[in-house]
């Protein structure tokens, strides 16, 4: 039973191992950011595949008579640098690209190309298999077209982020226009920063320092003329309001003088009127007076006189005699002229 079990064991063990070489052998696996291309050495197919094969374990026949060849999917960076760092270790990277300005001088540009594989039966039909997409693709074309592009700007122009961009996406549009036939998408050319020789730093550094003071006392100039010109502004719209105040005030007492005169012309019209009209009622009272009926009148005020009187005695006899039944002495007596007839 020993012996029996053992040689199941045995025969386990040797399904396993046989599964594990047929695995190896017969199988391969294509990631999820991966393409696959096959190729067959032997038979009326043999040569480059076109079909791409996915993410997935795909069937490949052993000894040599065929292979699957893996290229990545996903965004890939090639970096130009003078200074690598750690990430930059991660992808394929090369020295700084030497770059000769419009002008003359040398500037070492570091950039990253950002890029990926469309179509992995045409990388490997024209460039290669493996890493020739790198070696026989990017690498080769990459430096030419940046001094191509990046070579029209001056020193100076260097300096002019908008510009720089402009000549950098130059650059990308040439470098997807030539490989992409081969398979290869250009998805961007970033520029990160730039450096002269110390020499022509500094003297730029040192022009840039003379530009900026130039503008600078350019810029104060202009502010001084424009806060001048806001000075005198301010100082002709003070005298306007001192002018119009001036002329308010001058309006003001011009319009009270008026009304002053107008008040005192209604007052003096008015009193002209009430004088002229107790004048009027004199004259009317006085005529009254004189005209026929004053008798009567007198006499009528006269008892009004003697009304308030329950008793009087007077003399009625001699020179002083008072008789109120004789109006004519009693006119005499309070010195009442008979007024003529009409």
């Amino acid at each position: 039973m020993q012996g029996k079990g053992s040689k199941i064991l045995m025969s386990i063990l040797a399904l396993l191992i046989l599964a594990g070489l047929a695995y190896n052998m017969l199988l391969v696996y294509v990631g999820p950011n991966q393409y696959g291309i096959k190729e067959v050495k032997i038979g009326i197919r043999r040569g480059i595949q076109k079909k791409i094969y996915k993410t997935g374990l795909q069937f490949v026949l052993p000894m040599g008579f065929e292979r699957m060849y893996l290229f990545p999917r996903d965004l890939q960076v090639f970096e130009m640098t003078n200074t690598p760092t750690r990430a930059t270790r991660l992808h394929r990277y090369t020295k700084a690209a030497h770059i000769q300005t419009s002008d003359g001088f040398f500037v070492d540009v570091d950039l990253a190309i950002i890029y990926h594989i469309i179509d992995p039966y045409k990388v490997i039909t024209t460039v290669g298999p493996g890493t020739m997409f790198e070696d026989n693709g990017i690498i080769p074309k990459a430096e030419p077209v940046l001094r191509q592009a990046l070579g029209e700007l001056s020193t100076e122009q260097f300096y002019n982020s908008p510009l720089r961009y402009e000549k950098s996406l130059k650059a990308q549009k040439i470098l997807d226009a030539e490989l992409r036939p081969k398979g290869i998408a250009v998805d961007d050319v970033l520029v990160r920063y730039f450096r002269y020789s110390d020499e022509i730093q500094k003297n730029i550094e040192a022009k840039k320092l003379q530009d900026q003071l130039v503008f600078k006392n350019q810029a104060e100039k202009k502010a001084a003329a424009e806060g001048a010109k806001v000075k005198k502004v301010i100082a002709e719209g003070e005298a306007d309001i001192k002018v119009k105040l001036q002329e308010g005030d001058a309006y003001q007492v011009k319009r009270l003088a008026e009304r002053d005169l107008y008040v005192r012309s209604k007052h003096a019209a008015g009193d002209l009127q009430v004088k002229l009209a107790e004048a009027r009622k004199t004259a009317l009272k006085n005529a009254a007076l004189r005209g026929a009926g004053s008798e009567r009148l007198v006499g009528l005020s006269m008892a009004e006189v003697y009304k308030g009187l329950d008793l009087i005695v007077l003399s009625s006899d001699g020179k002083q005699g008072v008789n109120p039944l004789d109006l004519q002495r009693t006119l005499q007596m309070f010195g009442v002229r008979k007024g003529a007839r009409p």
